[in-house]
Order: C-alpha cells, then structure tokens, then sequence
C-alpha cells in the first residue's frame, strides 16, 4: 500500500517515463528478435538458393538417372570426387553427400559414409518432398561429427535432386558451405536491424515523452491553480459563515439593544419631562390659584414656578429629540460629518474637542454616514459622561481603502470587558461598525481611553 501511495504520488510525467520506458523497451526487444530472426530466416534461404542453383549446376550434370539406379558406380563416384576436390566447390564446400530416400548415404565426401543408412531427419524428409532447406550453425546430425568438430561457421543446405522430364524428386544432396563471409553479412544485417528498430522506438518514445511532459507541466500548473482557488474560496466561505453568524449575533444584540435605548428614553422621560409636568400639574390643582383670599403676589410666584417647571420640561423633551433626531447630512462628505458631530457635542456639553483630519474619502452610502456620525457622537457623551470631557480629542485619517476613526480622552480609565458587556452605549456602537463589516475597538488605561473604528471603503455602498 505505501508502494502504491508513492507511485500514485509522483507527477503523470514521472509515471509515464519509468512506465514507457519499460514498456518500449520491451517492445524494443521483442520487434527486434522478430525483425532479426525474419532478417537471418530471408537472408539464410537467399544465400542457401543461390548455393545450392550453384551446386546442383555443376553435380547434376554428373549424375546417372537416379530413378532406375539405386547407387552410384565407380566413374560417377570418381567425377564427384574429382568435381568436388578442385576449383570453386573445393574451397566454397567443406562436405557433401547425396541421399537416397530411404535414409542410405550414396555418396559422401566422408568415404566412411558412403552406404550407410540414418534416420530420416525432419529437414531430409522436407526436402525429399521438394522445398529446399538450410541452417546456419546448426549441426545436430548424428552424421555430422566431422562438422561439428570442425568449429567454423557453415551453413546446411538440402537441396532435392529432381528427375528433368518429371521433376520428380529421386535424391537429395546436402553440403556444409563454409559461411566465414556470410556470417560477416548476418552479423551486419542483424546489427542494423538492431539499430534501426532502437533508433525508431527512441525517437517514438521521445516524441511521446515530449507530449506526455508537457502535457504533465500543464496539469500540474492548472491543478496548483485550482488548489489556490479552492483554498481562496474555502478561506472565503470561512469568512463568509463567520460574518453570516457576526451578523447574526449583531441582530440578536440590536433587537435587545432597542429595548434598552426605548427604556432609556422612557426613563429619561420619566424622570425628567414627566417629573416636571407632574409637579406643574400638582401645582395647577392646588387652590392657590383660584382661592381669592390668596395675595395677588402668592398666585404671580405660582404662575412663574409653573411657567419654569414647563419650560425645563421643553428643554429636556428637545434635549432627548436632538440627541434622537440626526442632522442633515445626507449631501455632508467625511470630514463635514465628524465636524458637525464634534460641533454639536460642544455646544451642548459646552466642553472643547481637539479634531485633527486627514486624508480624502469617496462619497459614502447613508449608513455608512450614519455609522460615523454615532459613532463620534456616542464616544464623546461616554468621554463626558464617566470621564468629564478631560482632553476630549477626535482624530479621522484614511489609511489605504479604511477610514479610521478615534476618540480619546484624558479620563481614570476602565476595563473594557466589564463595561463593555453592560454598556449600551459601547455594545451599540460596536454592533453598528461591525454590521458594515469594519472594526471596533476599545483601550483603556489610568491615563485615558480610545475608542477606535475603521471601514474598509472596498464594497461599501456608495451615494
């Protein structure tokens, strides 16, 4: 199994390299061996042809009617022996012997054949039924000691001797050629076999590797591509069903978060307007105003103390309106939305804001402006509220594709995990910044406190 795991490991290329290379060579040997040995078979019979017209040109002619004589007599035994001895065939032929059909020697260069009687061999029976046969390096004959001592390359040749006007076969010759020069000839034609068919299953075998390699390279390109893009896309479907259970969350909070604002409002309301309204009322059903035996300047101080009672409660119903009801700025660009929210938190708190600016952003969608405008709204009543409005400082920058806002004061500090989980204000704003998909950050320490957010500008919506 790991032997499994490491080739299914390695790239097709390698696969295909180790796997054809074997394959081709296989191939290699095998259309080799078949293209040699149909090489050696054609050549061996041409020679073997040629030889044996050769031969039978000269020996035929010399040969009684073998039909009707079963031996041969002395004189055609003395022009064998003479034909044979001398010129050409002397120096071509190392043996020869003529066969008769039932296996008997009738004559033999080897006189200690002449009349002796063999098995029928399989190559002596085909030729007695007319084809020609030859062997090269093969000598297995019982007959054939001589040759087989000899050590030399020779070639076996059965040639059927055929009556002429019936052309029936009446004996057949076989000799031993001595085969120093084709040898030469089999050895050069098998090399050259050998060569051609390695030369064509290499180039073959290149070309396809050339292919398959390249081939490899793209796949492995496209398949580290596709590996990136699945992994962007799984990081972005992480980020995605994270900010889906953000949201999620955010909602949850903001639906709690609106019962505690209609509290708070209800609770302002109770306790400022309504107190206020309760004690003119009161005073309205006293019978001080309408008694006559109450001195004109008792019932004046009356009137007046009711007329500044309404008059407080005015104040604070348009103190809570102000603060629920925002200003214009749906055609305000950044730097006029935090200007217009430090401005009104001074002029209502009658405390200075340090404001620093920095930095151009795109026209922005309504809630990002919304966003922005509570955000430094919130973080300076918080500055005022629990830290008296001690070096209150705004600072707004753009940095890259975010727009970073902070808001600091010079108060005792806090801990932001405690206030954090009990505070409206801050667990508002947090929801707020981070439903826009930006960042929320508070840090507290005994020289002060800074509240942070930042949008990334990439994929808000725009005005």
């Amino acid at each position: 199994m790991n032997l499994l795991g490491r080739w299914n490991s390695q790239s097709l290329a390698k696969q295909f390299l180790l796997t054809g290379g074997l394959v081709s060579l296989g191939a290699m040997i095998l259309t080799g061996i078949f293209v040699t040995t149909l090489i050696e078979g054609a050549v061996t019979r041409n020679s073997a042809a040629a030889t044996a017209l050769y031969v039978d040109s000269v020996v035929a002619p010399i040969l009684p009617d073998m039909q009707t004589n079963q031996i041969l007599d002395d004189t055609v035994t003395r022009a064998l022996d003479e034909t044979l001895g001398q010129g050409a065939l002397a120096s071509r032929l190392m043996s020869f012997r003529l066969w008769r059909s039932d296996g008997t020697i009738l004559y033999s260069s080897e006189k200690a054949l002449v009349g002796k009687r063999f098995p029928v061999s399989e190559d002596l029976k085909a030729a007695f039924d007319g084809r020609m046969v030859a062997n090269f390096g093969k000598v297995e004959d019982l007959e054939s000691e001589t040759e087989r001592a000899s050590g030399k390359p020779l070639l076996e040749i059965y040639n059927p001797v055929l009556q002429p006007w019936s052309g029936k076969v009446v004996a057949v010759s076989e000799f031993y050629e001595i085969a120093d020069e084709f040898q030469h000839s089999l050895d050069q034609a098998r090399l050259l076999s050998w060569l051609a068919v390695a030369s064509f299953t290499l180039a073959f075998f290149l070309v396809l590797s050339f292919i398959v390699v390249r081939g490899s390279k793209t796949i492995d390109r496209q398949g580290k591509a596709l590996k990136q893009r699945v992994s962007e896309l799984s990081d972005l479907l992480a980020q995605n069903k994270a900010l889906h259970a953000h949201v999620q969350r955010a909602s949850q909070r903001a639906s709690a978060l609106n019962e505690n604002y209609l509290r708070r409002i209800g609770a302002d309301l109770h306790d400022g307007p309504a107190q206020l309204l309760a004690f003119a009322a009161l005073r309205l059903d006293s019978d001080t105003l309408v008694n006559p035996a109450v001195p004109g300047e008792t019932r004046e101080h009356e009137v007046m103390a009711i007329k500044e009672s309404l008059d407080e409660a005015m104040r604070e119903i348009r103190s809570i309106c102000e603060g629920l009801v925002l200003p214009h700025i749906e055609a305000a660009d950044l730097s006029e939305i935090v200007q217009r929210a430090v401005r009104a938190h001074q002029y209502h708190t009658g405390t200075s804001v340090e404001l620093t600016m920095a930095g151009s952003a795109p026209e922005l969608g309504p809630s990002a402006k919304i966003c922005i405008y509570r955000f430094v709204q919130e973080a300076l009543n918080n500055s005022f509220r629990h830290a008296g409005g001690i070096r209150q400082r705004v600072v707004q920058s753009v940095q890259g594709q975010r727009i970073v806002i902070e808001v600091f004061d010079g108060g005792p500090g806090f801990d932001p995990e405690i206030i954090g989980r009990t505070s409206i204000g801050l667990a508002g704003l947090r929801d707020r910044v981070e439903s826009l998909g930006g960042r929320f950050a508070v840090e507290s320490s005994r020289s002060g406190t800074r509240v942070t957010m930042s949008l990334n500008m990439n994929g808000m919506e725009h005005a």
